[in-house]
């Protein structure tokens, strides 16, 4: 497909002497929130001597060093998305560019309409039958539609035909739905625990159906997501990215906060500007101490909604304070030895504590009473706890014993564990619920698909660590080496994104975290008693400030998620700094 396959040409005709379809004047086909757009301005102006008038006015080629089609076609969609229709189809009428083809447009409509046979001949081409005259009703090129360079087409075969059998399967015609699976999914010769999971879903219900098969059916958004997929593999200069413009401009403001060292404020950067922020911004100052610890402070956490910290340690109680004010609200004292790890639910009602007195326990957080006990991780202490996105249960870990990975409810009743031969030092679940990360006391990283309890990978690394933190994003987590270095490694890959190096770290316990309003920084004490932060997207050390009294680490920080100018540092010192 060329440049010439995306000019206006409103008299057009295939040679079968019947017009093309733009897919600006089929709204139909257009809808469902996609690249086409709508027919509302009517006509496009009378070409002049087969040249529109804007052709005529403008021949450049470039726009300021950007390609003119590229940027008018970008242009043309993005107004679409601003929903300014009429202005989209003024802009094409003027420049004579469309936002993509019309076979592109019935391939579209074809997917969103489930006319699977239809959508295969466009995407892949098939020469129109010979009918012996008359008119055809192939809207398609014979070549089909350009692909990615290096694009499986089989494996988009597969795709479709997987999205036809389900719909089969759906509509309980099971008969051609056996036709599908043999005939057309088997010979394709793909993944055959793929093919062994399809034909295992021939006896399912229609609502059994889709919750096997993770799938919200015809109706539902699958097809859409079907076809984002699918585009994915088509050349982005045939079937432009949904919502590219916009894309483009994420892009531009992830750019200059990459640039930009102090980068805390809560808003996003203005396009107007280029963005810069001022050290005289960002949170160097200790503004208050809170010194009612009775022993080191080896944990600590804000609730997520900034309104309450919650600390612990050495000492065998647990204290939350008001932010407001920085007064003690509670101090939860049930525990008879270290409490070592706490974490917050999601709703901020309860909090987890983990002790060496071999139990963990769940707190009313607005009331401080206890409310659970979990003592079954035998002569162990309890070094860690997660907690499943719903806030309806929890995960702990243990050094010994045979619960060293549970997951309990809400209620106490031990829902899973997880048999191990390691000893779990740390735990985190993703905020989207879709991986357990955990990190043995040894040097493994064990990453599970927390939906079916299976494990996905294991890492092993040369050197311990000491814990870890999963990104709100669910992509990343941040790793605390014992030999003095954070990792952040992406989940989804298991590849090392990026190093952070400065901090003392060998001997003793310490806890780092994402910082900033968009967890665009790296937090964590030091053996030196100081606290370093750095900028995650390319690994700056920004600062290195004075954390507590020189004789002892910072043992932990934390990182207020409401006000992102308010971070926390406990230390050996028995303080808590502000």
């Amino acid at each position: 497909m060329t440049a010439q396959d995306m000019r206006f040409h409103p008299d057009t005709s295939t040679s079968n002497g019947t017009k093309h379809v733009s897919n600006r004047s089929q709204s139909k086909i257009s809808s469902n929130g996609t690249n086409g757009h709508s027919a509302t301005n009517g006509t496009p102006s009378p070409p002049q001597n087969g040249i529109s008038s804007s052709m005529a006015r403008s021949t450049a080629k470039s726009f300021y060093g950007h390609d003119r089609e590229e940027v008018t076609r970008l242009l043309i969609q993005g107004l679409d998305d601003l929903g300014y229709h009429g202005a989209a189809n003024k802009l094409s009428q003027e420049s004579g560019y469309e936002v993509e083809s019309p076979t592109v447009a019935h391939f579209r409509h074809a997917v969103l309409q489930g006319d699977w046979t239809q959508a295969e001949s466009l995407l892949f081409g098939s020469e129109p039958p010979d009918e012996g005259g008359g008119v055809s009703i192939h809207n398609g090129d014979p070549r089909g539609l350009r692909f990615v360079d290096g694009v499986d087409q089989d494996r988009i075969r597969f795709q479709l035909r997987t999205q036809k059998y389900l719909e089969l399967l759906e509509a309980k015609d099971l008969g051609r739905a056996l036709v599908v699976l043999r005939q057309e999914l088997t010979p394709l010769k793909q993944d055959r625990t793929s093919l062994q999971h399809l034909s295992s879903l021939l006896v399912n219900s229609p609502d059994g159906l889709k919750k096997e098969a993770r799938w919200d059916g015809a109706t539902g958004e699958s097809r859409q997501l079907l076809l984002h997929d699918l585009s994915k593999s088509i050349a982005p200069s045939v079937m432009i990215p949904e919502h590219r413009l916009a894309n483009l401009f994420d892009q531009v403001k992830q750019n200059q906060v990459a640039h930009c060292l102090y980068h805390n404020p809560t808003s996003s950067p203005s396009l107007f500007a280029d963005h810069i922020c001022e050290r005289s911004q960002f949170p160097l100052r200790t503004v208050l101490e809170l010194n009612q610890n009775a022993g080191e402070v080896w944990a600590m956490k804000f609730s997520h909604d900034g309104r309450r910290l919650a600390t612990s340690g050495q000492a065998t109680d647990v204290l939350i304070f008001d932010t407001s004010v920085f007064q003690e609200l509670y101090r939860l004292t049930d525990h008879t030895d270290h409490v070592a790890y706490l974490a917050w639910s999601p709703d901020d009602t309860h909090l987890v504590t983990c002790s060496h007195d071999k139990t963990a326990r769940v707190w009313d957080a607005d009331s401080g009473q206890c409310i659970l006990k979990i003592d079954h991780h035998g002569p162990s202490v309890v070094t860690t706890a997660a907690w499943s996105p719903d806030g309806q249960s929890f995960v702990t870990g243990s050094l010994h014993g045979d619960h060293r990975l549970c997951l309990w409810s809400i209620e106490g009743h031990q829902i899973y564990n997880w048999s191990i031969n390691y000893r779990t030092q740390d735990c985190d679940i993703s905020p989207d619920g879709k991986r357990l990360v955990v990190i043995s006391s040894e040097t493994q990283i064990i990453v599970y698909n927390f939906e079916t309890r299976e494990e996905d990978y294991t890492i092993n690394l040369k050197s311990k660590m000491t814990c870890i933190n999963v990104s709100r994003d669910s992509k990343y987590m941040l790793i605390n080496m014992a030999h003095g270095e954070i990792q952040l490694i992406e989940i989804d890959t298991a590849e090392i994104v990026r190093r952070f190096l400065g901090q003392q770290q060998g001997e003793y316990m310490i806890r780092s975290c994402f910082g900033g309003a968009d967890q665009n920084l790296v937090i964590s004490g030091s053996e030196d008693a100081r606290v370093y932060i750095w900028h995650k997207a390319n690994g700056t050390l920004i600062e290195c400030l004075e954390g507590h009294q020189s004789s002892g680490c910072v043992n932990v920080v934390a990182w207020n998620p409401a006000h992102p100018c308010m971070f926390a540092s406990g230390g050996d010192d028995r303080k808590v700094r502000m």
